[in-house]
């Protein structure tokens, strides 16, 4: 008898230990995605900062330095000149293989707007892209920058590690997603979608979307 009620008892032990296992294994998942978040959002935070900081300067000169240079790399290494202490970046550009994919699975194809070249190691591991638009109209952005929160680590995601933003001419940024409707945020920040508008989705309290 007393064999028995051991056997029932180990095996009521293992059940719970197993049951436990199970209900952990989505939370680390959500821990890990709030990992992403919340150092996409001190990284935001560091680059608004960046940004007010040199509006409250002047930069009248950066700001024609921009519109007299000669191509596109002049003008991302004019604007790396200008992160490069607020965000600690590495001299050197990154050259490790790096593969940016979309929420949906995709890939994301070099000629794509939203695919990075310019990408530059952090010392906080991330790693930081810069790209030039072209348009200096005040209304479009003039760069557009990526932050992948774990560095060369997958899943290499846009909306899972990879956030971006827009920069504008006169100094002003605005999370990827930004005066998006929340249908349109909800319906891309989600499996579905590409991931780009969790950017903004996530500062404003969205929550992931299977």
């Amino acid at each position: 008898m007393k064999k028995f009620v051991w056997r029932i008892e180990y095996s009521l032990t293992i059940f719970a230990i197993f049951a436990g296992i199970l209900f952990m294994i989505p939370t680390s998942f959500t821990s890990k995605t709030a990992v992403f978040i919340s150092r996409w959002n001190s990284e935001y935070n560091k680059i608004e900062y960046a940004f007010s900081a040199l509006s409250a300067q002047a930069e009248t000169e950066a700001i024609e330095s921009f519109i007299n240079s000669k191509n596109e790399k002049e003008r991302e290494k004019f604007m790396v000149k200008l992160i490069k202490p607020y965000l600690r970046l590495e001299d050197r550009v990154s050259k490790k293989k790096y593969v940016q994919h979309y929420m949906n699975g995709k890939v994301v194809p070099k000629d794509d707007l939203y695919h990075f070249d310019l990408l530059y190691d952090n010392q906080d591991d991330l790693i930081v892209g810069i790209k030039d638009v072209v348009d200096k109209t005040t209304d479009s952005p003039v760069y557009l920058m990526m932050i992948d929160t774990n560095g060369h680590k997958k899943p290499n995601t846009w909306g899972k590690d990879i956030f971006g933003l827009n920069i504008y001419i006169d100094g002003n940024i605005n999370p990827i997603g930004y005066g998006w409707d929340v249908d349109k945020l909800r319906k891309d920040c989600s499996s579905r979608g590409t991931g780009l508008s969790c950017s903004h989705f996530y500062r404003i309290g969205g929550e992931f979307v299977e």
